[in-house]
């Protein structure tokens, strides 16, 4: 992989608008080369998202999904600027697209600024105790254990997370990918998941696994 230096992340940055880690990502991806860096960029609809991001978005849609059976429920709110874009078919697929994806993978945050420090914290000390009892040296733990908790947040926030129906996607490229499309900030708000009889744990699980199966038919 291409040793990819700050100042040509800061001049793709500056190019495109694009965020350092999607800046970062398609430079690695394109082996240094500028030019090709902001093509993808472009193709993936990720350059001029980020211009967009401080926009006020008032309008927007909350939107239902229920799993068949009525065994999984999904109240999701996400965001745009004009009742315009609410109202077209790819902000509500989108929308659609966004209340599955919660019902199937279960995220217990849209973001990792939402996920309470205690809890991150609880997770972190778990992962050293793995860590060290599976025989890792101490003056690696710290990188072991901050390599797992980032993969944590990938799992638990909806923004990280590869999206079901194109794992090469995450929630939130495809968010930018819509923003680039629609010429509007847009943002999921919040949202809450209800499981039937929540606290049987191996049930719940399966009910996640049937759903993820029925979105990647």
């Amino acid at each position: 992989m291409a040793d990819i230096s700050a100042a040509l992340v800061k001049e793709l940055r500056e190019k495109t608008g694009a965020g350092i880690m999607d800046c970062k990502k398609a430079l690695q991806e394109k082996g240094g080369d500028l030019d090709a860096a902001v093509d993808y960029l472009r193709e993936k609809g990720l350059a001029a998202a980020a211009k967009k991001s401080g926009r006020i978005t008032s309008e927007g849609l909350v939107s239902s999904y229920i799993h068949a059976g009525g065994k999984i429920g999904v109240l999701v709110e996400v965001n745009c600027e004009t009742d315009f874009v609410a109202r077209t078919d790819d902000f509500q697929n989108f929308v659609k697209d966004v209340s599955m994806q919660i019902a199937a993978t279960a995220p217990l945050a849209v973001s990792r600024d939402e996920i309470p420090a205690a809890v991150v914290e609880k997770e972190r000390q778990i992962f050293r105790v793995q860590a060290l009892e599976s025989g890792k040296p101490e003056k690696i733990v710290d990188k072991i254990v901050d390599g797992r908790v980032e993969k944590y947040f990938k799992e638990v926030c909806l923004l990280e997370q590869p999206f079901v129906k194109d794992t090469d996607l995450t929630i939130e490229e495809l968010i930018k990918q819509l923003i680039s499309k629609t010429g509007e900030n847009i943002g999921v708000r919040r949202f809450a998941r209800f499981v039937m009889g929540e606290g049987l744990e191996k049930r719940s699980c399966d009910l996640a696994a049937e759903v993820a199966e029925q979105l990647n038919k």
